[in-house]
């Protein structure tokens, strides 16, 4: 562990405390789409296949399966393609919708990250400071 003491605890507060934040899409109130769903999605778009993506992803494929399913239910539109059987190893495919929601989600996603890291130096590290010094 860290090693805490009394004078360090305040003199570098500032440097210690990270503001983190999360984000997700609902629809009437019920989750739909976050980091989760994303890594999923842009796993299968990497390898072609629910299974691999599963793997890649550390997850069962029951699990991915059921994530994608819940997310295609409650926005109303397919996700992911598949196509059963061949010998081609790549059978699953993102909608033109789900590729645009992962692109847009990222970059909606790094926008806030930005936005946290710009209000949290402007405001509440000087906040710190001010109350919190030696």
């Amino acid at each position: 562990g860290r090693n805490m003491g009394r004078g360090d605890r305040t003199s570098n507060l500032t440097d210690r405390v990270t503001p983190r934040a999360k984000l997700w899409l609902e629809v009437n109130r019920q989750y739909v789409f976050g980091l989760g769903i994303s890594e999923i999605l842009k796993a299968i778009q990497h390898t072609g296949s629910i299974k691999a993506a599963a793997r890649e992803v550390g997850k069962s494929y029951r699990h991915v399966w059921d994530k994608i399913k819940q997310a295609e239910q409650a926005l109303g539109v397919p996700l992911v393609r598949t196509q059963v059987g061949g010998k081609d190893a790549r059978r699953s495919e993102l909608s033109a919708l789900a590729q645009d929601l992962v692109r847009d989600f990222e970059t909606f996603r790094q926008r806030l990250f930005e936005l946290v890291q710009v209000e949290f130096s402007q405001r509440l590290r000087d906040t710190i400071q001010k109350h919190c010094r030696d």
